[in-house]
């Protein structure tokens, strides 16, 4: 395994981790699937130059497109669940009570 594979790898490992593990405010697990998707671009962008494959040249854009998306989504209910529950706490959160 070359050091770029292990740091794009272990990149993507620490914001799971981090989104498995510390799960207490909306914000904190946004910015780990952020991280995790940034990874996965860059990882998938290497990977297509190394290969010199030329029928996924336009993955890492779609990958993009989608976290971008993902991100936006996020804060949407970022904000909304900050104006009706008061905080971004995790805890706070009850789907029954909805």
């Amino acid at each position: 395994m070359t050091p770029t594979h292990f740091a794009f790898s272990s990149a993507f490992i620490l914001g799971l981790s981090g989104l498995a593990f510390h799960r207490t405010h909306l914000l904190s697990a946004l910015l780990c699937l952020e991280g995790m998707m940034l990874s996965l671009c860059i990882a998938l962008s290497l990977w297509t130059l190394q290969l010199d494959a030329t029928a996924y040249p336009s993955s890492p854009m779609l990958i993009l497109a989608f976290s971008a998306c993902e991100a936006s989504a996020g804060l949407a209910l970022l904000v909304a669940t900050a104006r009706t529950h008061g905080s971004d706490h995790l805890q706070s959160l009850n789907l029954l009570q909805c």
